[in-house]
């Protein structure tokens, strides 16, 4: 044990001689300290709390920095005002990190600074560890996504971070309300896995004795509402994909999935454009922001091909098979390792290949069919699909389609790419008639990270995936 936490435990053990209890109980505040200089009057009395984040001593009183939410006031300690022994107190076993109450009058220093003489203090928590050294600008990004709770007491704009992250929820589900949506919950344990591209989490119930999986997407149980009549819908969901981590990529992620009966591709489009440009003027007051450097201009939207890039660049058709995609590729200089590649991996090749780097929207379209087992086939060529994905940013931020709701396409489509395994119970939705529809992914952590200026994805997760911590 340091040096430093011997000492706290030590005045830990004083407080508790002395029948004051460490670790407080209920404390019924006045106001928040943004709230109390918000509205600051000298000579008001009030009553806070909050975390002591810094102590100067002057001769016979102490200064300290109190810091609640997002808001900082000075506490004005001495003894003509507290008395002796609370004064003793306060000096002796208060600690950065320690969590009072303090009641008192209001006044402004000399130099104008906004401060709280404390006539009584209320211990709440005795911090047991001390902030890490320069706690004020926490670096180490292994510290900071590990031991979050750090990091929001270390980074005020961290917090911010996570304001601004539910407000964008916020805004989005208000953009959806206001349209006539209604936010449903469907299962996050599948039977089957289904509904998108990816490796799942497998689990088993014990009582039920079989094996299940946390969800890869809603999208099938989302159709099913279709099917029952609901025809709007939406779920802001967890969903999970036992995959890789990255800068974008994290195995929990949070997702908007939205299905618009009646609807399409073109229809979700607009949907989608609406969705982001609102947002963004709600949450930033702007269609126009910085990305890492970049300016991002939400007033102009443009839509390119996907088959067009890839015969253009690569000599890929969309009836060519994965081995002959993956011959042109290298031909191209492309490096692709191993002999046995899915369709998946080469799809996010490809992907990765063509991704617009440019710095405003762009619809990726006539995506080819053999990649997008969900989704209706274009009518004039039904190698490719009624598609389009949305880059932002340099990420893929939106996914949608125009819904595949002929059933006997959707098993053979299905069959491809599963083997034996299908949902059959979703087949059996179908049979009953979904109507047309426009289905719309968008990734929210992604979204957050445009709008907040983030580089990763760990950055807009509270608390991210790590690896297991070496001791």
């Amino acid at each position: 044990m340091s040096d430093l936490m011997e000492s706290r435990r030590d005045k830990l053990e004083l407080l508790r001689n002395k029948g004051i209890d460490p670790f407080g109980a209920r404390f019924e505040t006045s106001a928040t300290i943004k709230d109390l200089l918000g509205n600051f009057r000298e000579g008001s009395r009030a009553t806070i709390a909050g975390r002591i984040m810094a102590k100067r001593k002057h001769g016979k009183s102490v200064f300290s920095d109190m810091r609640a939410e997002s808001a900082k006031i000075q506490i004005y300690v001495k003894s003509d005002f507290t008395g002796e022994e609370a004064f003793e107190l306060f000096n002796t076993c208060i600690d950065i990190g320690d969590i009072i109450g303090v009641s008192g009058e209001l006044f402004k220093t000399r130099t104008g600074e906004p401060t709280l003489k404390a006539e009584s203090f209320v211990m709440l928590s005795k911090s047991l560890k001390p902030l890490p050294e320069k706690w004020h600008g926490l670096k180490d990004v292994e510290t900071r996504y590990r031991h979050r709770y750090i990091d929001l007491i270390a980074n005020h704009e961290i917090r911010e971070v996570f304001k601004k992250r539910s407000s964008i929820i916020k805004q989005i589900r208000s953009i959806l309300d206001s349209k006539g949506y209604l936010e449903v919950e469907t299962p996050m344990m599948h039977s089957i896995a289904g509904g998108a591209a990816g490796k799942p989490f497998r689990t088993h119930h014990d009582a039920l004795d079989m094996d299940l999986y946390l969800r890869i997407a809603p999208e099938l149980y989302l159709k099913r509402l279709l099917v029952g009549g609901f025809e709007r819908v939406y779920e802001i969901n967890k969903s999970f994909r036992n995959e890789g981590i990255s800068t974008r990529h994290n195995p929990e992620f949070t997702m908007l999935e939205v299905y618009t009966a009646y609807g399409d591709c073109r229809t979700t489009m607009d949907l989608t454009k609406e969705i982001i440009c609102e947002t963004a003027k709600r949450v930033l007051g702007s269609e126009t922001f910085i990305y890492q450097g970049h300016t991002i201009d939400l007033s102009r939207w443009e839509v390119i091909s996907f088959a067009e890039v890839m015969e253009k660049n690569y000599g890929i058709k969309p009836g060519d098979d994965e081995k002959v995609w993956i011959d042109k590729l290298k031909t191209k200089g492309v490096e692709i390792e191993g002999k046995n590649i899915s369709r998946t991996q080469v799809a996010n090749i490809i992907a990765d290949l063509i991704e617009p780097k440019s710095n405003h929207p762009v619809f990726v379209v006539d995506i080819f069919t053999v990649l997008c087992p969900l989704a209706k086939t274009k009518k004039d060529n039904p190698l490719l699909t009624d598609r389009f994905e949305l880059f932002l940013g340099g990420m893929e931020i939106a996914n949608a389609y125009s819904e595949l709701n002929d059933p006997l396409e959707q098993r053979k489509r299905l069959l491809e790419q599963n083997g034996k395994k299908i949902d059959e119970d979703f087949i059996n939705a179908l049979e009953h008639g979904m109507p047309p529809a426009g289905g719309l992914g968008i990734g929210i952590d992604r979204l957050v990270m445009l709008l907040t200026d983030s580089p990763s994805i760990r950055d807009v997760i509270l608390f991210p995936q790590l690896r297991k911590e070496i001791d």
